[in-house]
């Protein structure tokens, strides 16, 4: 596991039943580790969109008598001074530095491979194996099914809701489904939480990409593994969520013994037809 200030950060909150509200405090924190330790309660509370009593009960839930001497002890485990530079540059490269320091964390959470190594394994056994994901996810899930469909014989992309959303999810089961593969990002709709709920009551292991260990869906999650989205624009971006999930095709790749056998024949067939044109 990294020693990152984020990695340590994650460990302090491990463990503890936040509720909803101390959830997005501790992601703002992680997102900005290295900051952190420098903040007060009331710039922590803006930060993460919540009240400065907010931040104090927060501090509480972790076991200190307070927010100073949470503070206090994120000094003790943080870098000697906070991260800088970023006034240098204008608000579109500093979105763009955003997702470079969420490709960092993901890079560092990656350090340890047993967690997606366990996905791989999960996904690449399941026959058939669904992948949910809806409004600002789905463009993560039909990427994901797109190019795991030309390895796994049987992909099954959900990326509408409605009532017909837990019908599909019992033929899967019925079809043979040992897993499902959700992609969760804010804002977090509450069909997505239902849906992991249903799914893992009928007998699904449910895999997670979220943009944080705490997000709603953790609870309904056999395995999470988060990658942060960015914030810094008018919409989120997603960079760290898409490449994780290449990584998760690239485990399950590594289970299915025939995948490049699939990926030969489809470029052979693809060259026939004169699919692509370089």
């Amino acid at each position: 596991m990294s020693d990152s200030p984020a990695a340590r950060l994650q460990q302090l909150f491990e463990g503890h039943r936040l509720t909803p509200t101390q959830r997005r405090i501790a992601h703002s924190m992680v997102r900005r580790a290295a900051d952190v330790p420098f903040l007060s309660s009331v710039e922590l509370a803006d930060l993460a969109g919540v009240s400065q009593p907010s931040v104090t009960r927060f501090a509480v839930a972790l076991g200190f008598d307070g927010y100073p001497a949470l503070r206090r002890h994120l000094r003790e485990v943080a870098p000697a001074e906070p991260a800088g530079g970023e006034s240098a540059y204008n608000e579109y490269q500093q979105a763009v530095q955003g997702e470079i320091e969420n490709l960092r964390h993901l890079a560092e959470l990656l350090a340890d491979p047993a967690p997606v190594e366990r996905a791989g394994r999960l996904l690449a056994a399941s026959r058939p194996l669904p992948v949910l994901g809806l409004r600002a996810a789905s463009s993560q899930a039909r990427g994901f099914s797109y190019f795991a469909a030309k390895v796994h014989p049987d992909v099954r992309l959900l990326d509408e809701g409605g009532t017909m959303l837990p019908d599909r999810i019992d033929a899967a089961l019925n079809a043979g489904a040992s897993a499902l593969l959700c992609f969760a990002l804010p804002r977090h709709p509450k069909e997505v939480v239902e849906t992991l709920a249903y799914a893992r009551s009928a007998g699904l292991t449910v895999v997670t990409v979220a943009d944080s260990a705490f997000a709603p869906v953790a609870k309904h999650s056999d395995l999470l593994i988060p990658a942060a989205v960015g914030t810094g624009l008018a919409f989120d971006t997603a960079c760290a969520p898409m490449l994780l999930g290449r990584v998760l095709l690239e485990a399950m790749c590594d289970d299915l013994p025939d995948a490049q056998a699939r990926l030969e024949d489809f470029d052979a067939r693809a060259a026939a037809r004169g699919l692509f044109v370089e």
